[in-house]
């Protein structure tokens, strides 16, 4: 009976620690990675309903004609991240999963050499359409906030996502200029925390200390920095979303005279990277300052700033 009770308490002790390990891989990735294997799941899953074909085990054929039904819809970066999420979805149930089936593989290549894998990222905000956007914009509160948010997003190369993320205590002022500390980020998704250096500005209008000093005299001392101004200029405690971010940047780019279909919220972070190498700013420090990770990544923004620098084509004389 003895025995009995013991193998119970195992039993349990297991299926807890079973539990915490699932835990812990969910906790694997983030939030915004779960939702968006999820959706594509979802989407691969409804197609296969809607021609008769099995989702879960899926055939190669089945992926196959999927990839071919979507190629010139769907961004290739977007099918390759459905793929991702169906090789996932099929390891999760134990079967093979049509990624490796060779078929696949051929039309997957067919599409990236038919249609092209290049990104089509929004335009840059470079240093003098910065000075454009935060000479329009207005001395009111939300104005304030913006002006703020721009310099402060611009000169840390933050993404949207850091920089709704901030709270006022991640913030020290100091006579060089402002020591931002990221908690987590999307390369940093154990939460070490990285610093950032945001140096003083050469002018007052442009300059990030004044400006967020002057936003932060008008919000709590505790809590997030960016947050909500209703219309009549009260500011609320709701912290800006990124989707408000990109919001804030196409409205204040239409205000300067600029299509606010080119810009988003991304563009204050590869304005300071192509910015920078437009200044000659070395390699390995634009990337210290974007924290980027993959030198291919940064290199897209540097090569961009880069691109009339040196340019053989202007010592040809005309």
């Amino acid at each position: 009976m003895q025995a009995t009770t013991n193998d119970d308490r195992q039993l349990a002790r297991l299926d807890d620690l079973g539990s915490q390990a699932r835990d812990f891989l969910h906790a694997a990735r983030s939030a915004n990675t779960h939702r968006a294997y999820r959706s594509d799941w979802q989407h691969f899953a409804d197609w296969c309903t809607d021609n008769g074909l099995d989702a879960l085990p899926a055939a190669g054929s089945t992926l196959a004609l999927y990839l071919t039904d979507h190629a010139r819809a769907l961004k290739p970066s977007t099918l390759q991240r459905r793929l991702v999420a169906i090789k996932q979805a099929h390891r999760a149930a134990g079967t093979l999963s049509p990624t490796e089936d060779a078929g696949v593989t051929s039309v997957w290549r067919g599409i990236r050499r038919t249609v092209g894998t290049a990104q089509i990222g929004k335009a840059a905000l470079l240093t003098e359409d910065i000075r454009a956007m935060v000479a329009m914009l207005p001395e009111t509160v939300a104005g304030t906030r913006d002006r703020a948010l721009f310099l402060v997003g611009f000169l840390g190369a933050f993404r949207r996502s850091e920089l709704v993320a901030l709270d006022v205590a991640d913030v020290q002022i100091t006579r060089d200029g402002l020591i931002v500390t990221i908690r987590r980020s999307k390369t940093d998704q154990d939460g070490e925390g990285q610093k950032i250096g945001i140096p003083r500005g050469k002018m007052p209008a442009t300059c990030p200390v004044r400006a967020l000093t002057t936003w932060l005299e008008l919000i709590p001392e505790a809590g997030p920095i960016f947050r909500a101004v209703d219309r009549v200029q009260r500011v609320r405690p709701t912290r800006l979303s990124d989707r408000d971010v990109a919001r804030i940047v196409k409205r204040t780019a239409q205000l300067a005279g600029f299509d606010p279909a080119l810009y988003a919220g991304h563009s204050l972070r590869a304005g300071l990277a192509t910015s920078a190498a437009a200044a000659g700013v070395e390699e390995r420090q634009i990337m210290a300052q974007t924290r980027h990770r993959s030198v291919i990544v940064a290199r897209r923004y540097i090569r961009d700033g880069n691109l009339f620098r040196g340019n053989a084509a202007a010592a040809v004389g005309l």
